[in-house]
């Protein structure tokens, strides 16, 4: 298993983990930084005194009340369902490829990708804010026509890796595609 440290595209430090099961299965997974305490006490903390300068005004002790109370969901909801800590891509040659978000609350959210419908793997890019930003997607091949593409499923789309580590991503991928289009040949 390797790892290495790369930077998202806003510039926040993420590491990818490389481990090769077998010539034709790898996993990769972009870990992005973990919940920040000193980020979580300032949210927290604007809160409550926003909520502590209205009990003052208006003198009802259910504004504190509600602050607590929509701290803790919102944290909950926060961590739950948007606080991605790792995306992975487990690459098998002979199945397909899984795709994998794994949240801060611990819960995991899978996809799998029948290796029949793979088209092909590609390094996109995008405009975003006057910003170039490239991003690594899975064609999907058109049951209707096989050199149509019928959908485009985006991947690491919280950790948003820059281009050196999806080039590197995306070499990975491509050799066992490469394995997969040239070992029907040679049988």
């Amino acid at each position: 298993m390797e790892e290495r440290p790369y930077r998202s595209a806003s510039g926040a430090p993420i590491a990818l983990r490389r481990r090769q099961h077998s010539a034709s299965c790898r996993e990769l997974a972009v870990r992005c930084p973990r919940l920040q305490l000193r980020s979580l006490s300032a949210v927290t903390s604007a809160v409550w005194l926003a909520a502590y300068g209205l009990f003052v005004l208006s003198e009802n002790s259910m504004v504190l009340s509600a602050a607590i109370f929509i701290t803790l969901i919102g944290l909950i909801i926060y961590l739950h369902f948007v606080k991605i800590d790792q995306e992975s891509l487990l690459v098998i040659g002979s199945l397909g490829i899984q795709v994998t978000s794994s949240y801060a609350s611990g819960k995991e959210s899978t996809t799998f990708i029948e290796m029949g419908q793979v088209k092909d793997v590609v390094i996109n890019e995008a405009i975003h804010m006057q910003k170039v930003i490239y991003y690594l997607c899975i064609l999907l091949q058109d049951p209707g026509d096989p050199q149509g593409v019928s959908e485009v499923v985006p991947l690491f789309q919280s950790s948003k890796p820059r281009l050196d580590c999806l080039i590197e991503v995306y070499k990975s991928c491509q050799e066992i595609l490469e394995q997969r289009k040239t070992a029907p040949q040679s049988s």
